[in-house]
């Protein structure tokens, strides 16, 4: 058995000249082999900077095209192609999108091998711990504050006990920020848990420690990349002196970077996201370095449902994770595969095959850019 072809796939929901909110542009990725099987992957990162990794020419044996590497390699030998790809790509640089790729690639071989063996990845993760996850769902706020309220009840009458909100510039303006917070806790009451997701807009120390003045009375449970990942001093002093827990590594790849955070962040939360950090295998590693340093893990997820059911298959062997991101993107490529179901705020493992999806090829072709 071998690999006979690497597709890498660009999708885009807006024309090159229009800026893509979260969701709206997407990098896919098909390996095929000669049975006829193939297993898909996915990376939530810059689609045009992955796909050029996998079709551009190779340079040199450290400056390989992924595609080369890949192809005529038995998929059974996830762990081995893992360490001839990180090899061959060296002068990509040993961190961000070459790792974004190579998480795409292991996400597909997984997803290939449960195929192969007909069991589900969470086999071969090491098997299903548990038959359910729960879930709390994730959506972007609308810049009217009415609309945005009326989306957080809506999200709890579908049986959500966690509701968290951020991106497209929430936590750069100060009373919008506020008036959005105050709106949605009117709306769905005091019974429901709400964190806010900052992508870093609060900068640093003093003007983080500021601005949660101004959420005390929301009752957070947690608020996510109050600054950049990078500022791990900063995060160690929130966490230690903010009443609330602190989270963040969505942006982080591989085991050494998640050690650093891990141990100098002294974040409550870990969050590496399956198609950043470097895939399944990293994500197996990254969970010990959590579980030594005193860390929740809970993975990051706001992309397509192949994430979605990614995320599921790694929560389901996990060893102490079982709450899931459930993403309430309305972008077009969301539903790129079947949905994951969720109901009352639950996810339940199903046996399934490989990440047990299907993929939609009409929103394929009709958002595919191809170069």
């Amino acid at each position: 058995m071998k690999i006979t072809k690497v597709e890498p796939i660009w999708l885009r929901v807006k024309k090159f000249n229009e800026p893509c909110e979260w969701g709206e542009d997407a990098f896919i990725l098909k390996i095929h082999t000669d049975t006829g099987l193939f297993g898909v992957g996915e990376s939530d990162s810059a689609p045009a900077v992955l796909k050029a990794m996998f079709i551009q020419p190779s340079t040199h044996g450290s400056c390989m095209s992924l595609s080369e590497v890949l192809l005529g390699q038995d998929p059974r030998n996830i762990s081995k192609i893992m360490d001839d790809l990180f090899e061959a790509s060296a002068y990509y640089g040993r961190r961000g999108a070459l790792i974004h790729a190579l998480s795409a690639i292991d996400i597909a071989l997984h997803d290939l091998v449960g195929k192969i063996y007909g069991v589900s990845v969470a086999t071969l993760l090491g098997g299903a711990r548990r038959d359910y996850l729960n879930a709390y769902a994730t959506f972007i706020p609308d810049r009217n504050i009415e609309i945005t309220a009326k989306r957080a009840l809506e999200l709890k009458n579908e049986g959500f006990k966690l509701l968290k909100f951020g991106g497209d510039g929430f936590g750069a303006k100060a009373q919008f920020d506020i008036d959005t917070t105050r709106a949605i806790r009117k709306a769905i009451g005091d019974d429901i848990k709400l964190s806010i997701d900052l992508v870093g807009l609060w900068k640093n120390y003093g003007y983080a420690k500021e601005r949660f003045k101004d959420f005390v009375e929301f009752n957070l449970e947690w608020i996510e990349e109050p600054v950049p990942s990078e500022n791990m001093d900063c995060y160690a002093r929130l966490s230690e002196n903010l009443p609330c827990k602190i989270t963040g590594g969505e942006a982080l790849a591989t085991e050494y970077e998640f050690d650093e955070f891990c141990k100098k962040s002294r974040v409550a939360i870990v969050q590496p996201d399956l198609t950043r950090c470097g895939g399944f295998i990293t994500m197996k590693k990254i969970e010990n370095i959590a579980i030594n340093n005193g860390c929740e893990l809970v993975p990051h997820g706001f992309s397509t449902q192949i994430l979605l059911h990614a995320t599921a298959q790694f929560l389901a062997s996990s060893k102490t994770c079982n709450l899931i991101e459930y993403s309430k993107s309305t972008s077009s490529l969301f539903n790129i595969c079947n949905p994951l179901p969720c109901e009352d705020g639950v996810v339940k493992i199903s046996d399934c095959v490989g990440l047990g999806i299907t993929l939609n090829e009409e929103i394929i072709k009709k958002y595919e850019i191809k170069f």
